[in-house]
């Protein structure tokens, strides 16, 4: 692992020990969310959206991460079946690149992660009409409200429209900062998931 992190990253031999290795220094040194993804998506049109969502796991199959499906995000996710996504980790000075096609969550997997979330938060899941336009705040706190009351202290189930996508990367690069400008960069490409990658190191 400390050869990932001190040495020669571009010379490593598939992506995912290197991401693990670089996450982990992440959460030692980012004063807020190491797991912040900026996860970009299209519409029907082509045209590019771009917000922060929080990496929730990842393995060898891919990035996981949760939403409402009738929201923006989740309906392009659906819609297009692709997305992007960076991290940026400002205190390393390095980023990580994924680009994959997407594919949702089984309901045994988002069930258990539900179950791990908040009270709170998973009232809010059901509360939120997430990316519709809403008259007032008051209005929101009043679904809260009335949601709370509709589970009381039992359990509260997933909603329909929660669930959680995976990008499986066909394409991860790795950059680090160097002196004047002149970075370190890896690409690692495969065809389709589950392919054999290819290692490219690039200019900066």
């Amino acid at each position: 692992m400390e050869r990932l992190t001190t040495g020669d990253f571009t010379e490593a031999d598939e992506p995912f020990a290197l991401f693990q290795a670089w996450l982990e220094e992440a959460k030692h040194s980012e004063p807020n969310d190491p797991n912040g993804m900026a996860l970009s998506t299209v519409d029907s049109e082509g045209l590019p959206n771009v917000r922060m969502v929080l990496l929730k796991d990842f393995d060898t199959e891919g990035f996981v991460f949760y939403t409402n499906t009738k929201s923006q995000k989740g309906e392009e996710l659906l819609g297009q079946g692709k997305a992007a996504g960076l991290f940026h980790w400002k205190s390393l000075r390095r980023q990580v690149r994924i680009r994959g096609p997407v594919s949702v969550v089984s309901d045994a997997e988002a069930d258990a992660y539900f179950r791990s979330r908040p009270r709170d938060s998973r009232i809010g899941a059901w509360a939120s009409q997430q990316s519709r336009p809403l008259e007032s705040r008051f209005a929101l706190e009043k679904a809260v409200a009335i949601h709370a009351a509709k589970f009381g202290l039992g359990e509260i189930p997933r909603p329909p429209h929660w669930t959680g996508f995976r990008i499986a990367p066909v394409y991860l690069e790795f950059w680090r900062d160097g002196a004047f400008r002149l970075h370190d960069r890896v690409v690692f490409r495969r065809p389709a998931p589950g392919e054999p990658w290819t290692r490219t190191r690039l200019y900066p």
